[in-house]
C-alpha cells in the first residue's frame, strides 16, 4: 500500500497523535538510540509542546488510515538555546558558525519511519515535506554517527555532515540541508 505525504498544522496534530507515538516507539526502540516505550510516551507530550515553537511544521505519512512516518522541524531560535543537545552543538561548532548556520534556520527536530516502511522512499519524502519550502535552504539536523541507516538517506537526499565532531558520549553530527549556503564550509562527507 502506497502511502500518502502531507504536511499538517500544529492544530491537526492531535488526531495523529496516537499513531505518531506508535512509529516514535518502533523506529527509536533499536540502536543506536535504544529507547524504551516510556520514551514514545515523553515524545508525544514533547510534542505537543514543540507545535507551539515558531516557525513549526510537520508532516505526517498515512498508509490505509495508519501512521508510517512523521518529521517535525520549527526555526532555530536567533538566541541559540542551550538546553537539550544544543550547548554541544554550540561548542563544536562555535558561536560565529552556530549563529550565521544555525540560528535562523529550519532545523528538523525528529523524523520517523515505520520499520516495515523503511526502503521505500517515505523518509526522503518526510524530509522534502518539511524543508522543501524553505525559502533560502537554510535546514540542519544533529543525528548519531551510529546511525547508519539515517545517514544513508541524509546524504543520498544531499545533506552534508559538518567536520566539527559534537562532544559527549551520543556521537551526535551536525549536517546541513541540500540547499544551505553555508553547506561548503561544512567540510565533512558530501
Amino acid at each position: 500500500m502506497t502511502a500518502e505525504v502531507r504536511t499538517v498544522e500544529a492544530g491537526e496534530l492531535n488526531r495523529y497523535t496516537d499513531g505518531i507515538r506508535d512509529v516514535y516507539a518502533r523506529a527509536f526502540a533499536a540502536p543506536p538510540w535504544n529507547e524504551d516505550p516510556a520514551g514514545a510516551d515523553s515524545y508525544a507530550e514533547r510534542l505537543a509542546r514543540d507545535a507551539l515553537r515558531p516557525g513549526f511544521t510537520a508532516a505526517v505519512a498515512t498508509a490505509g488510515g495508519t501512521v508510517t512516518g512523521f518529521a517535525t522541524a520549527w526555526i532555530t531560535p536567533e538566541v541559540f538555546p542551550s538546553d537539550r543537545s544544543y550547548g554541544q552543538v554550540a561548542e563544536a561548532l562555535g558561536p560565529r558558525r552556530t549563529q550565521a548556520w544555525l540560528c535562523g534556520a529550519l532545523e528538523v527536530n525528529e523524523l520517523a519511519v515505520a520499520p516495515e516502511a523503511h526502503g521505500t522512499g517515505l523518509g526522503a519524502a518526510l524530509l522534502h515535506a518539511v524543508t522543501g519550502p524553505v525559502p533560502d535552504g537554510r535546514c540542519w539536523l544533529l543525528t548519531s554517527v551510529r546511525a547508519e541507516a539515517a545517514l544513508r538517506l541524509y546524504e543520498r537526499t544531499g545533506w552534508r555532515r559538518v567536520d566539527a565532531p559534537v562532544p559527549g558520549a551520543a556521537a551526535l553530527v551536525v549536517l546541513l540541508g541540500p540547499r544551505h549556503p553555508r553547506r561548503t564550509e561544512a567540510g565533512g562527507r558530501r
